[in-house]
C-alpha cells in the first residue's frame, strides 16, 4: 500500500494532531445520495441555459431549494456508471480505475485506506460519523470496517425493496403502493433523530444518507402515484411511476432541511446531494419511442461513460457558498473526501494517492476557480464491460472517449456539443492523441483494469 500519512495515524489506534489554528465551531456535513437519478430528473434546470437540464414534470421543491440557497453545478460527475464503483471511489476520494474496482468485485478494501469519516477524525476527533440507507454491493468493507461510528450495515439493492433482474418475461415489474417506499421516510426519521442527538451533544457531524430511490424496483406513496396518473404521459421515455418516486425522495429531503432549520444548525452545515451514476434509460417500456430518452438532453444513460451515464446532478449549500450560484467547472464526487477535509479545517497532507482536489476554493468564489487535482483531467473507466469497453477522460470542455474492442476514439465538445453527436477526432487528432496519451499513461501508472482481465477470473458475482 502506498504511503499514507493521514491513515497511519490510526494504524496505531492513535490520531493525527491538529497542526494549525482551527476555528471554534466545526461545520457539519449533510451528504445525501441519490440512487439512478439522472441530471435532468429534476424540475431544476442544472443548467439555466439549458432548458432540457431539468424538466416541469418532476416536483422537487427541496431540490429547487438547494439550488436557490446554495450552489448548482453544471458538470457535476459520479465517477462511475454504476452504483458500487461510484460508492467505493467517493469513500476514499479515488477513481474506480486506481481502486480496480470499475465493475462490483474488487481486490480494494477500504478497510485499509483513508476514507471520508477518517479524514473528519483526522481534520478533529469529535466528528460523529454516520451512514444511513444503501452502502453498496460488494464493497470490499462495511461502515464500521471503513470508519463510521454508526450504520445500517452492508445494505444493498435488495434492502430498498430490489427484487432482483427477471428470469423471463419485462424487466419492469408493477410498482408498490407502499406507506414507507424505498424505506424514504424512515430513512429520513432516523437522520432528523441522529442530528437532533448531535445538536443536543453539541458534536459536529458528518451523515451521509444514501437513498435506496430512485433504484428500480418502482414504489411510491399512494397519494403520489394519483397525482401522477392524473399528470398524464411524462414527455420522456420514463414511466410517470419513475417521476412520482422522485418527488417523494424530494420529501423525504425537505424534512431533512426543515430539521436542520429547526434546530438551527443550516447556518453552519454543509448540504451535498448527487447521485451515484445517470439514469437508466433502459427501463422504458411504453410505446412511443419518438419521445426524447430519459436523461435527454445528454446521450444515453447509466452502464454508459457518455453524459447520461456519469452527469449527474451536484448541488452544495452552506457557510461561504453563495446563494443562487452557478458553477460550470468540472467536479466529480472523488473530489468531496479532500473538501470536506478542508471544510473541517484539516491541514494535513493527504495521501499522494488521491485522485480528487478540495472543491473549497470554488465553492467560496462564486463557483469560478480551478480544483487542484494530481492528474488535470477526471477520469473515467469500465474496461470489463460486456457491451462496451471503455475509458473516457475529461479536460475543459473537451472530452474523449475510448472504445477498447473497436480501438475507436471519439473527441466532443461539451461546451457546444452536449449530447456528444458531433465527433471531432478526425477534425483535431492533435487534441485527440493529448487526451489520449494522459488518458493511457494515468491508466498505466495507477495498474488499471484492461480489456486482457475480462476473461480472468474475478472474485464475487456482478449486481445489476
Amino acid at each position: 500500500m502506498k504511503s499514507l500519512p493521514l491513515l497511519a495515524a490510526f494504524a496505531v489506534g492513535g490520531l493525527l494532531p491538529v497542526v494549525a489554528a482551527l476555528p471554534p465551531s466545526r461545520p457539519n456535513f449533510l451528504f445525501i445520495l441519490s440512487d439512478d437519478q439522472g441530471w435532468p430528473m429534476t424540475s431544476v434546470r442544472l443548467d439555466p441555459d439549458v432548458s432540457a437540464s431539468g424538466d416541469a414534470y418532476y416536483h422537487t421543491p427541496a431540490l429547487a431549494r438547494l439550488a436557490r440557497e446554495g450552489m448548482r453545478f453544471t458538470s457535476g460527475y459520479a465517477p462511475a456508471p454504476l452504483c458500487t464503483p461510484t460508492r467505493r471511489s467517493l469513500l476514499c476520494g479515488m477513481t474506480p480505475a486506481r481502486q480496480r474496482g470499475t465493475e462490483f468485485p474488487s481486490d480494494f478494501s477500504p478497510a485499509s485506506h483513508l476514507t471520508i469519516p477518517r479524514a473528519l477524525k483526522a481534520a478533529d476527533q469529535s466528528y460523529f460519523c454516520t451512514h444511513y440507507g444503501k452502502w453498496g454491493e460488494q464493497m470490499g468493507a462495511t461502515p464500521a470496517e471503513a470508519g463510521y461510528d454508526e450504520g445500517d450495515g452492508p445494505t444493498g439493492n435488495k434492502h430498498g425493496g430490489y427484487a432482483g433482474m427477471p428470469k423471463s418475461g419485462p424487466r419492469n415489474r408493477p410498482t408498490a403502493l407502499l406507506e414507507d417506499p424505498k424505506l424514504t421516510f424512515s430513512l429520513t426519521r432516523r437522520s432528523a433523530e441522529f442530528m437532533r442527538q448531535r445538536a443536543s451533544d453539541r458534536r459536529p457531524f458528518f451523515l451521509q444518507v444514501s437513498y435506496y430511490a430512485v433504484h428500480e424496483d418502482n414504489q411510491t406513496l399512494p397519494s403520489t402515484h394519483r397525482r401522477y396518473a392524473e399528470k398524464g404521459p411524462p414527455p420522456r421515455q420514463m414511466s410517470p411511476d419513475l417521476a412520482a418516486m422522485v418527488e417523494d425522495l424530494d420529501t423525504g429531503v425537505s424534512r431533512l432541511l426543515a430539521e436542520l432549520d429547526r434546530l438551527g444548525l443550516a447556518a453552519n452545515t454543509y448540504v451535498v446531494f448527487a447521485s451515484d451514476n445517470g439514469g437508466n434509460h433502459r427501463l422504458y417500456d411504453g410505446d412511443d419511442h419518438s419521445l426524447p430518452l430519459l436523461n435527454h438532453p445528454l446521450r444515453l444513460g447509466k452502464h454508459f461513460l457518455y453524459e447520461g451515464g456519469i452527469r449527474v446532478p451536484f448541488f452544495i449549500r452552506g457557510p461561504g457558498v453563495a446563494a443562487g450560484s452557478v458553477s460550470h467547472v468540472p467536479v466529480v464526487l472523488y473530489d468531496l473526501l479532500p473538501t470536506f477535509f478542508d471544510l473541517a479545517g484539516g491541514r494535513s497532507p493527504l495521501p499522494a494517492d488521491l485522485d480528487g482536489g478540495s472543491l473549497r476554493p470554488v465553492l467560496l468564489n462564486g463557483g469560478r476557480g480551478d480544483v487542484a487535482r494530481t492528474l488535470p483531467a477526471l477520469v473515467f473507466h469500465r474496461p470489463l464491460y460486456g457491451p462496451m469497453s471503455h475509458s473516457a477522460l475529461r479536460q475543459g470542455d473537451f472530452k474523449l472517449l475510448v472504445d477498447w474492442k473497436t480501438g475507436k476514439r471519439e473527441l466532443f465538445n461539451l461546451a457546444h456539443d452536449l449530447g456528444e453527436s458531433k465527433d471531432l477526432a478526425k477534425a483535431n487528432p492533435a487534441k485527440t492523441a493529448e487526451l489520449f496519451a494522459l488518458l493511457e499513461t494515468y491508466l498505466a501508472n495507477v495498474h488499471a483494469e484492461s480489456l486482457s482481465a475480462a476473461t480472468t477470473p474475478r472474485k464475487g458475482k456482478s449486481a445489476p
